[in-house]
Order: structure tokens, then sequence, then C-alpha cells
């Protein structure tokens, strides 16, 4: 398993672990954002650690190269001098250093190419983590939204309860039947202890009343002339009184006879 599979494998599990017991969103964002943050250091020092052994390898080589050029020259040397003993063992060594060299070459090669790969893959989760970071507020707006609209389901799921419904109109009932009674009462002590009488001539001077109110409003609607909507005050009025009159002749003949 590579060093940046290691490390997703690390933060799903931490991120599986918060989500499990999250109880606010906001915070765990944040500590989410600080988790990787945190794993994202640890593996800049792992990735350093690798680079620095590429640039090791590299310098071994090119060393190792410098030596066998070094150990070329001496056989060439010994050459020049007539001595091709010392010349054959220099180039002995030549060969080894040269040998010890390449493959020190090629091992570096494949260093560097999976350093490469850590640095991109580095770059890459850096990015990620910016981008969560910029996601963060979106996220925690989300979830409030996301709470807010559990908060209304749940309500409203209370308020689907039947039994609810029924308690509210049954108190209404209970209420209305009160008012009922309440107007009942009043109407019978009205019918007990009024006098009906003089209600009558309430009703008979409330329908003079309107028949005066309509001569007026035709009056100031231009409908009726103002003698003549005082001529029918006047003879509401006389009509009034005459109807009174009456009633007191008829009770003097009552008296009489």
């Amino acid at each position: 398993m590579g060093l940046f599979d290691r490390l997703s494998t690390m933060l799903r599990s931490n991120i599986n672990d918060l989500i499990s017991r999250a109880e606010n969103p906001e915070k765990m964002l944040n500590q989410l954002i600080v988790d990787m943050k945190t794993q994202l250091a640890k593996a800049k020092q792992q990735v350093a650690s690798a680079i620095a052994d590429e640039k090791k390898l590299q310098a071994d080589a090119e060393t190792m190269k410098k030596q066998a050029e070094d150990w070329e020259r001496r056989a060439m040397l010994a050459v020049q001098e007539g001595r091709d003993d010392m010349a054959k063992q220099a180039l002995g060594r030549y060969n080894e250093q040269l040998q010890g060299a390449q493959q020190l070459h090629e091992t570096w090669l494949k260093h560097k190419a999976e350093t490469d790969a850590l640095k991109l893959s580095l770059r890459q989760l850096n990015d990620k983590i910016e981008e969560a970071k910029r996601k963060k507020n979106i996220l925690v707006a989300r979830a409030k939204r996301a709470e807010a609209q559990q908060r209304i389901q749940e309500t409203m799921s209370g308020l689907s309860d039947k039994s609810a419904f029924e308690s509210f109109e049954r108190m209404a009932e209970k209420i209305e039947s009160t008012e009922r009674k309440a107007i009942a009462a009043a109407e019978l002590n009205e019918e007990v202890s009024g006098d009906r009488l003089a209600r009558q001539f309430e009703a008979l001077e409330y329908k003079g009343s309107s028949d005066q109110q309509l001569i007026e409003l035709k009056s100031r609607m231009g409908m009726v002339g103002p003698g003549q909507a005082q001529a029918v005050r006047q003879l509401n009025k006389g009509a009034g009184d005459v109807h009174d009159a009456e009633l007191v002749e008829d009770g003097d003949e009552g008296s009489t006879r």
C-alpha cells in the first residue's frame, strides 16, 4: 500500500467516524479540515524524506561515475608508462565503478519517478483540501437548511395526528355550545322579565325610523326635495300622534264603559 493510499484510508476512517457521531455539522466540518491539514503535513514530511533519498541516490551515482572515470584515466596513464599490468588492474576498478554507477543511476531514475508521482499526489491532496475549505460554508448552509426542513417535517407529522385535530374540534364544539346556552338564557330572561308592549312600540318606531332614513337618503341623493322630506317627517310624526291618541281614546272608552 502506497503512502497516499494509506493517507486516503486514514482520512476516510476519520471522516466516517466523525460523520457517525456528528451533532454539529459546522464543528465537524472544521474538525475534518484540521484533520486533513494534519495528514497533509505528515505527507509533506514523508515526501520530503523521499526526495532527500532520491537526491542522495543521484549524488552517489554521479560520485561512482566520477570514480570510474578516474580509474579510466589511471589506466591510460599506466599504458603511457608501459605498465600494462597496472593498466589492467585500473581497468578492472574502472569496470566495477562504472557498473555500480550504472546500477545506482537506474535505481535513481526509478526513485525519481516515484518521487515525482508523490509530489503530484501531494499537490492534488493540497488542492482537494483547499477545495474542501471553500465548500465548507456551502455544506454548513445546506446542513442548516436540511435541519430546518427536518424540524418542519417533524412538526407537520405531529400536526397530522388525528387525535390532535379531534381534540381541537371537541374544544370548538364545547365553546360553541357554551355560547348557545348563554344566548338562550339571555332570551329566556328577556321573555320573563321584559315588557312585551314596549318592544312592540320599539318595532313600530324602528319601522318609522327606517322610512324616515330612506327619505333622507333620497333627499341627499337629490331624488326628493327638502320640502317633501320635511313633509314626510311631519306626516310620520302626525301618524304617531294620531296612533297615540287612538290608544288614549280607546283607553278612556274602556274606563267609561
